[in-house]
């Protein structure tokens, strides 16, 4: 016969713990804001982000930009033409593509609607930048307008920011501009929200199982740190203030314009 009695309830085995988010080794990130036309700003955070990177030794150091390089600011026109040259110099420079760039594409490849729309989010900025003259910009969005705007921007720069990736992964971390729809897998999020999703995703409390770094949300009191985000938009173009993550392990910290020393750390 067999043992008679009460019998143990069997224990289920504890989760493991969540280990830190982290870049593969011998790798070191900076990821920059929404410059929207700041030159001036994008040129003072790159020398932040070299001087930082010569004090830390020898790593393979990629440098991503969140989309959102035009618009607002007057130097969407160069910045443009150097990340275009930059990039073609090597696969550790990313620029990914935001809202803005997909308006500008949409708007000079003939889409009036997105045309007006683009003019009346800091697209005037750009035209200026591209040499289009100011008594057709001050017109605002019109037929004429959009034949200059077309014949002054080269087929090249819209061909370069039509192809531009929307999300870039790396360890734990995936970048992307604007974020993602929670729930649903990464191979099925939609262009628009990767664009565009503001409060279902920065309201959201989900383990994307990565932690999302992105602009397109502006934060004027500096780069906000959640469990499964970090929004690194301060809002150069009004702030004065450009702002970078930087990764390398288990390790993250920021560098920004505008702060006394160059860098506050986050972690």
């Amino acid at each position: 016969m067999g043992q008679s009695g009460d019998t143990a309830p069997r224990r289920s085995a504890a989760p493991p713990p969540l280990l830190p988010p982290r870049i593969p080794d011998d790798e070191r990130v900076y990821a920059i804001g929404d410059v929207h036309g700041r030159i001036d700003l994008l040129e003072e955070l790159v020398g932040l982000i070299r001087e930082d990177s010569e004090t830390r030794g020898p790593a393979r150091v990629r440098v991503i930009l969140l989309g959102d390089i035009v618009d607002r600011g007057p130097g969407s026109a160069e910045i443009v033409r150097r990340c275009m040259e930059f990039a073609a110099q090597t696969d550790r420079f990313v620029v990914l593509k935001g809202n803005h760039e997909a308006m500008m594409v949409d708007a000079l490849r003939g889409n009036f609607a997105a045309f007006s729309l683009w003019m009346r989010s800091g697209g005037d900025a750009a035209l200026r930048s591209w040499g289009v003259p100011e008594y057709l910009v001050e017109g605002g969005a019109s037929p004429e307008l959009l034949r200059a705007a077309c014949g002054r921007i080269p087929a090249k720069v819209l061909s370069w920011l039509q192809r531009l990736p929307l999300t870039c992964r790396i360890g734990s971390y995936l970048f992307v501009h604007a974020g993602i729809r929670p729930g649903v897998a990464l191979a099925e999020q939609a262009d628009e929200d990767l664009l565009w999703i503001r409060r279902e995703f920065l309201d959201s409390e989900v383990d994307h199982e990565f932690v999302v770094v992105h602009g397109h949300s502006i934060s004027q009191d500096g780069i906000v740190i959640q469990p499964n985000r970090i929004g690194i938009d301060t809002g150069a173009y009004r702030t004065e203030i450009l702002s970078a993550l930087a990764l390398e392990g288990e390790r993250r910290w920021t560098l920004a314009t505008g702060v006394s020393d160059g860098a506050s750390r986050a972690s």
